[in-house]
């Protein structure tokens, strides 16, 4: 297993991965999951992937050569020359199919399912940011204002601080410390997915980044974060009045005697009907 999250916002991309992979519960291995690809004033786009390894690799070795030709005399389409990101993620969803169509009878004869999840996101000259997430068939869909990030691999434990914070107009610097978050609480719940993590923080229009970090267990922002985030979270949490069934003694009790919805219903002998 893995996590990976990518945010868009008005300001840029927030892009964090895990670095762990799984092959039972004594084989646990470190493999970097993101890479970027960059050629400063011109294009900036980042990679993260999940599922089956091996496939992935391939995925991000053949991307680097891979070519969509729209006609036979048109100029093949490359991530190095594409004019749009949606281009670039159409040459990425062929690499796909490319592997797949090398690898997966065989894959499939070992028992072994056609596994991977990509996101791909940055800016090319010309256009804004984009963000995509790839599937497995080589198909994407693309981030919008009403959905404004993507996860890939363990995703549930992370999403709802994502959920409750992050909006179009989240600066950079808060939208990475949310990721952060996401990510350590994912730590906290499933031991598939650890450290060190890889950090890439894009500002729009910029065409290149150098806000790149390996955080590992020494690493004194994220020490702070994981052990502030459990204390605040205890203390909101010992702020919450206890349950009162009763209105005697609070203005919110738990049990109300006329509420809309009414308390299940008790069966007191073999005769009585559920319903």
């Amino acid at each position: 297993m893995t996590y990976c999250v990518a945010i868009k916002l008005n300001a840029g991309l927030v892009f964090l991965t895990d670095s762990r992979t799984n092959a039972g519960l004594d084989q646990i291995s470190t493999f970097r999951k993101m890479i970027v690809y960059e050629k400063p004033g011109d294009r900036c786009m980042m990679l993260l992937s999940a599922g089956n390894l091996s496939i992935s690799q391939s995925v991000r070795e053949i991307l680097q050569i891979e070519q969509l030709k729209e006609s036979e005399d048109s100029e093949p389409i490359t991530i190095w020359n594409a004019t749009s990101m949606f281009d670039a993620a159409r040459v990425l969803g062929q690499a796909v199919r490319h592997v797949y169509e090398r690898d997966a009878e065989a894959l499939q004869h070992a028992g072994v399912d056609f596994n991977v999840s990509l996101i791909f996101g940055g800016q090319i000259r010309g256009e804004g940011m984009r963000l995509f997430q790839v599937y497995s068939a080589g198909n994407f869909i693309e981030a919008t204002p009403e959905t404004q990030y993507f996860q890939i691999g363990e995703s549930k434990y992370g999403k709802p601080v994502l959920d409750r914070v992050i909006t179009p107009e989240t600066p950079l610097d808060e939208a990475a410390k949310c990721a952060l978050v996401s990510m350590d609480s994912t730590l906290k719940s499933n031991l598939s997915v650890g450290l060190p993590l890889d950090l890439v923080v894009y500002e729009a229009n910029t065409l290149r980044t150098d806000k790149i970090v390996a955080i590992d267990q020494d690493n004194p922002y994220f020490r702070m974060l994981h052990d502030s985030w459990g204390q605040k979270l205890r203390e909101v949490f010992d702020s919450l009045e206890q349950p009162v069934w009763d209105d005697s003694s609070t203005d919110v009790p738990l049990k109300q005697p006329d509420g809309r919805t009414k308390p299940l219903k008790k069966l007191t002998n073999p005769n009585e009907k559920l319903i």
